[in-house]
Protein backbone atom coordinates (compact mmCIF):
# COMPACT_ATOMS: atom_id res chain seq x y z
CA UNK A 1 0.00 0.00 0.00
CA UNK A 2 1.24 3.47 -0.88
CA UNK A 3 1.06 5.71 2.17
CA UNK A 4 1.83 9.39 1.78
CA UNK A 5 2.99 12.07 4.19
CA UNK A 6 2.23 15.62 3.03
CA UNK A 7 3.92 18.53 4.81
CA UNK A 8 2.83 22.16 4.56
CA UNK A 9 5.48 24.88 4.71
CA UNK A 10 5.40 27.90 6.99
CA UNK A 11 9.05 28.67 7.85
CA UNK A 12 9.47 28.56 11.65
CA UNK A 13 5.88 27.35 12.10
CA UNK A 14 7.16 24.01 10.86
CA UNK A 15 8.32 23.50 14.45
CA UNK A 16 4.81 22.05 14.87
CA UNK A 17 5.57 19.61 12.06
CA UNK A 18 8.77 18.57 13.83
CA UNK A 19 6.73 17.43 16.83
CA UNK A 20 4.39 15.46 14.56
CA UNK A 21 7.32 13.85 12.74
CA UNK A 22 8.99 12.74 15.97
CA UNK A 23 5.84 11.03 17.24
CA UNK A 24 5.43 9.26 13.89
CA UNK A 25 9.04 8.07 14.03
CA UNK A 26 8.71 6.90 17.64
CA UNK A 27 5.46 5.09 16.90
CA UNK A 28 6.91 3.40 13.84
CA UNK A 29 4.34 4.96 11.51
CA UNK A 30 5.99 4.80 8.11
CA UNK A 31 5.03 6.49 4.88
CA UNK A 32 6.68 5.39 1.64
CA UNK A 33 5.86 8.63 -0.15
CA UNK A 34 6.89 12.00 1.35
CA UNK A 35 6.14 15.33 -0.25
CA UNK A 36 6.25 18.83 1.12
CA UNK A 37 6.64 22.50 0.48
CA UNK A 38 9.30 24.84 1.83
CA UNK A 39 10.13 24.19 5.51
CA UNK A 40 7.76 21.22 5.41
CA UNK A 41 10.03 19.14 3.21
CA UNK A 42 13.12 20.89 4.58
CA UNK A 43 12.31 19.28 7.93
CA UNK A 44 10.64 16.25 6.39
CA UNK A 45 13.92 14.77 5.24
CA UNK A 46 14.70 13.97 8.89
CA UNK A 47 11.56 11.80 8.90
CA UNK A 48 12.85 10.02 5.80
CA UNK A 49 16.24 9.39 7.47
CA UNK A 50 14.51 8.38 10.71
CA UNK A 51 16.43 10.88 12.83
CA UNK A 52 14.30 11.33 15.94
CA UNK A 53 14.55 14.84 17.50
CA UNK A 54 17.10 16.07 14.93
CA UNK A 55 14.84 18.94 13.90
CA UNK A 56 14.11 19.76 17.54
CA UNK A 57 17.85 20.04 18.24
CA UNK A 58 18.31 22.37 15.25
CA UNK A 59 15.47 24.56 16.55
CA UNK A 60 16.86 24.57 20.07
CA UNK A 61 20.52 25.10 19.28
CA UNK A 62 20.81 26.87 15.93
CA UNK A 63 17.75 28.84 14.77
CA UNK A 64 18.48 31.63 17.29
CA UNK A 65 22.17 31.61 16.34
CA UNK A 66 23.24 34.83 14.57
CA UNK A 67 24.72 32.64 11.85
CA UNK A 68 21.27 31.24 10.94
CA UNK A 69 19.29 34.23 9.65
CA UNK A 70 19.02 38.00 9.75
CA UNK A 71 18.85 41.13 7.59
CA UNK A 72 22.62 41.21 7.30
CA UNK A 73 22.50 38.18 5.01
CA UNK A 74 20.25 39.98 2.52
CA UNK A 75 23.19 42.27 1.82
CA UNK A 76 25.90 39.62 1.89
CA UNK A 77 27.50 39.10 -1.51
CA UNK A 78 26.72 35.66 -2.89
CA UNK A 79 23.96 35.06 -0.32
CA UNK A 80 21.34 37.78 -0.90
CA UNK A 81 18.82 35.95 1.29
CA UNK A 82 17.43 36.50 4.78
CA UNK A 83 18.75 33.07 5.75
CA UNK A 84 22.46 32.26 5.75
CA UNK A 85 22.40 29.66 2.97
CA UNK A 86 25.79 28.08 3.67
CA UNK A 87 25.11 27.73 7.38
CA UNK A 88 21.57 26.34 7.03
CA UNK A 89 22.03 24.06 4.02
CA UNK A 90 25.67 23.06 4.39
CA UNK A 91 27.22 23.54 7.81
CA UNK A 92 24.28 22.32 9.91
CA UNK A 93 23.62 19.07 7.98
CA UNK A 94 27.28 18.30 7.33
CA UNK A 95 29.03 19.53 10.48
CA UNK A 96 26.94 20.58 13.47
CA UNK A 97 23.88 18.32 13.31
CA UNK A 98 24.85 15.60 10.80
CA UNK A 99 22.23 14.33 8.41
CA UNK A 100 22.20 10.54 7.93
CA UNK A 101 22.69 10.30 4.17
CA UNK A 102 22.96 6.50 4.27
CA UNK A 103 19.60 6.11 5.99
CA UNK A 104 18.07 8.57 3.54
CA UNK A 105 19.43 6.57 0.59
CA UNK A 106 18.03 3.37 2.11
CA UNK A 107 14.50 4.83 2.19
CA UNK A 108 12.25 2.57 0.14
CA UNK A 109 9.98 5.22 -1.30
CA UNK A 110 9.69 8.58 -3.03
CA UNK A 111 10.57 12.05 -1.75
CA UNK A 112 9.53 15.30 -3.46
CA UNK A 113 9.95 19.03 -2.84
CA UNK A 114 7.37 21.37 -4.31
CA UNK A 115 8.78 24.53 -5.93
CA UNK A 116 7.19 27.19 -8.14
CA UNK A 117 8.61 27.77 -11.63
CA UNK A 118 8.93 31.56 -11.98
CA UNK A 119 8.40 31.53 -15.74
CA UNK A 120 5.27 29.38 -15.80
CA UNK A 121 3.87 30.18 -12.35
CA UNK A 122 3.19 26.46 -11.95
CA UNK A 123 4.16 24.07 -9.18
CA UNK A 124 6.82 21.51 -10.00
CA UNK A 125 7.62 18.51 -7.84
CA UNK A 126 11.36 17.94 -7.73
CA UNK A 127 12.76 14.60 -6.56
CA UNK A 128 14.89 15.01 -3.43
CA UNK A 129 18.05 12.90 -3.46
CA UNK A 130 21.24 12.87 -1.43
CA UNK A 131 23.17 13.27 -4.69
CA UNK A 132 22.17 16.92 -4.47
CA UNK A 133 24.83 17.78 -1.91
CA UNK A 134 23.94 21.48 -1.95
CA UNK A 135 20.27 20.62 -1.31
CA UNK A 136 19.23 22.87 -4.21
CA UNK A 137 15.80 21.24 -4.48
CA UNK A 138 15.09 22.05 -0.82
CA UNK A 139 16.48 25.55 -1.28
CA UNK A 140 14.22 26.12 -4.30
CA UNK A 141 11.20 24.94 -2.35
CA UNK A 142 12.09 27.19 0.60
CA UNK A 143 12.98 30.31 -1.43
CA UNK A 144 10.33 32.62 0.00
CA UNK A 145 9.83 35.70 -2.20
CA UNK A 146 11.58 38.82 -0.85
CA UNK A 147 13.47 36.64 1.67
CA UNK A 148 15.51 34.58 -0.81
CA UNK A 149 16.99 35.02 -4.22
CA UNK A 150 15.64 32.73 -7.00
CA UNK A 151 17.22 29.29 -7.35
CA UNK A 152 18.37 27.94 -10.70
CA UNK A 153 18.00 24.23 -11.44
CA UNK A 154 18.71 22.86 -14.92
CA UNK A 155 18.21 26.25 -16.49
CA UNK A 156 14.87 26.94 -14.79
CA UNK A 157 14.30 29.53 -12.08
CA UNK A 158 12.37 28.57 -8.96
CA UNK A 159 11.05 30.05 -5.74
CA UNK A 160 8.84 28.99 -2.82
CA UNK A 161 6.54 26.09 -3.65
CA UNK A 162 3.89 27.66 -1.46
CA UNK A 163 3.18 30.28 -4.13
CA UNK A 164 1.58 27.63 -6.37
CA UNK A 165 0.93 24.66 -4.07
CA UNK A 166 1.21 25.17 -0.32
CA UNK A 167 -0.13 21.72 0.60
CA UNK A 168 0.69 19.29 -2.23
CA UNK A 169 -1.85 16.59 -1.34
CA UNK A 170 -3.36 16.56 -4.85
CA UNK A 171 0.00 15.50 -6.30
CA UNK A 172 0.24 12.68 -3.74
CA UNK A 173 -3.25 11.44 -4.68
CA UNK A 174 -2.42 11.62 -8.40
CA UNK A 175 0.68 9.55 -7.71
CA UNK A 176 -1.46 6.78 -6.26
CA UNK A 177 -1.30 7.24 -2.49
CA UNK A 178 -4.10 5.21 -0.94
CA UNK A 179 -3.61 6.66 2.54
CA UNK A 180 -2.56 10.23 3.17
CA UNK A 181 -1.39 11.94 6.37
CA UNK A 182 -1.45 15.72 5.89
CA UNK A 183 0.34 17.97 8.38
CA UNK A 184 -0.76 21.61 8.43
CA UNK A 185 1.02 24.52 10.10
CA UNK A 186 -2.05 26.73 10.48
CA UNK A 187 -5.15 26.20 12.61
CA UNK A 188 -8.19 24.56 11.06
CA UNK A 189 -10.16 27.81 11.14
CA UNK A 190 -7.36 29.87 9.62
CA UNK A 191 -8.14 31.86 6.47
CA UNK A 192 -5.50 33.75 4.52
CA UNK A 193 -6.37 37.43 4.29
CA UNK A 194 -7.00 39.28 1.03
CA UNK A 195 -4.91 42.15 2.40
CA UNK A 196 -1.65 40.22 2.48
CA UNK A 197 0.87 43.07 2.29
CA UNK A 198 3.75 40.62 1.86
CA UNK A 199 2.18 38.93 -1.20
CA UNK A 200 1.31 42.30 -2.73
CA UNK A 201 4.84 43.63 -2.34
CA UNK A 202 6.27 40.39 -3.76
CA UNK A 203 3.94 40.58 -6.78
CA UNK A 204 5.26 44.06 -7.58
CA UNK A 205 8.87 42.97 -7.08
CA UNK A 206 8.51 40.04 -9.49
CA UNK A 207 6.30 41.80 -12.06
CA UNK A 208 8.72 40.81 -14.82
CA UNK A 209 7.48 37.25 -14.25
CA UNK A 210 3.75 37.89 -14.84
CA UNK A 211 2.51 34.31 -14.32
CA UNK A 212 4.42 34.07 -11.04
CA UNK A 213 3.25 37.55 -9.96
CA UNK A 214 -0.36 36.55 -10.77
CA UNK A 215 -0.08 33.59 -8.39
CA UNK A 216 1.29 35.88 -5.70
CA UNK A 217 -1.58 38.35 -6.13
CA UNK A 218 -4.15 35.58 -5.81
CA UNK A 219 -2.32 33.47 -3.26
CA UNK A 220 -4.99 33.91 -0.59
CA UNK A 221 -7.74 32.64 -2.92
CA UNK A 222 -5.65 29.69 -4.10
CA UNK A 223 -4.65 28.75 -0.56
CA UNK A 224 -8.12 29.05 0.96
CA UNK A 225 -9.70 27.03 -1.86
CA UNK A 226 -7.02 24.37 -1.48
CA UNK A 227 -7.74 24.00 2.22
CA UNK A 228 -11.49 23.84 1.56
CA UNK A 229 -10.99 20.91 -0.84
CA UNK A 230 -8.67 19.25 1.66
CA UNK A 231 -11.24 19.38 4.46
CA UNK A 232 -13.85 17.90 2.12
CA UNK A 233 -11.51 14.98 1.46
CA UNK A 234 -11.13 14.54 5.20
CA UNK A 235 -14.91 14.28 5.62
CA UNK A 236 -14.91 11.63 2.89
CA UNK A 237 -12.29 9.66 4.86
CA UNK A 238 -9.67 10.01 2.12
CA UNK A 239 -7.06 11.93 4.12
CA UNK A 240 -6.02 12.26 7.76
CA UNK A 241 -5.19 15.80 8.89
CA UNK A 242 -3.05 16.90 11.84
CA UNK A 243 -3.19 20.65 12.52
CA UNK A 244 -2.03 22.99 15.30
CA UNK A 245 -4.48 24.41 17.82
CA UNK A 246 -2.80 27.79 18.14
CA UNK A 247 -0.02 29.59 16.25
CA UNK A 248 -0.89 33.13 17.31
CA UNK A 249 2.01 35.45 18.17
CA UNK A 250 4.35 33.09 16.35
CA UNK A 251 6.31 34.86 13.59
CA UNK A 252 7.20 33.31 10.25
CA UNK A 253 10.86 33.91 11.13
CA UNK A 254 10.49 33.06 14.84
CA UNK A 255 13.84 32.30 16.46
CA UNK A 256 13.01 32.26 20.19
CA UNK A 257 14.02 28.75 21.36
CA UNK A 258 11.26 28.69 23.98
CA UNK A 259 8.54 29.52 21.44
CA UNK A 260 9.94 26.96 18.99
CA UNK A 261 9.88 24.38 21.78
CA UNK A 262 6.29 25.23 22.66
CA UNK A 263 5.14 24.73 19.08
CA UNK A 264 7.16 21.51 18.80
CA UNK A 265 5.50 20.20 21.98
CA UNK A 266 2.11 21.20 20.60
CA UNK A 267 2.88 19.04 17.55
CA UNK A 268 3.74 16.12 19.80
CA UNK A 269 0.57 16.54 21.89
CA UNK A 270 -1.75 16.93 18.91
CA UNK A 271 -0.34 13.81 17.27
CA UNK A 272 -0.48 11.67 20.40
CA UNK A 273 -4.09 12.77 20.94
CA UNK A 274 -5.15 11.39 17.55
CA UNK A 275 -2.91 8.32 17.44
CA UNK A 276 -5.76 5.80 17.94
CA UNK A 277 -7.75 7.40 15.11
CA UNK A 278 -4.65 7.63 12.89
CA UNK A 279 -3.74 3.98 13.35
CA UNK A 280 -7.33 2.97 12.68
CA UNK A 281 -7.34 5.04 9.48
CA UNK A 282 -4.08 3.47 8.29
CA UNK A 283 -5.25 -0.07 9.06
CA UNK A 284 -8.56 0.20 7.19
Amino acid sequence: MKTGLVLEGGASRASFTNGVIDVLIKEGIKANYVIGTSAGIGNGISYVSGQYRRNYIIGRDFVHDKRYMGKRYLLKKGNKSYYNIDFVFNQIPNIYCPFDYDAFDAFDGEVYACATNMNTGKAEYLPVTSQDKAWNTLLASCALPLFFKPVYIKGEMYMDGGVADSIPYAKALRDGCEKLIVVLTRERDYEKSKTDIFAGAAAVTYRNYPLFAHKLKHRNEIYNAQRERLFRLEKEGKVFIIAPKNTKNFKRTESDPEKLKQLYCQGCRCTRAVLPELKKYLEK
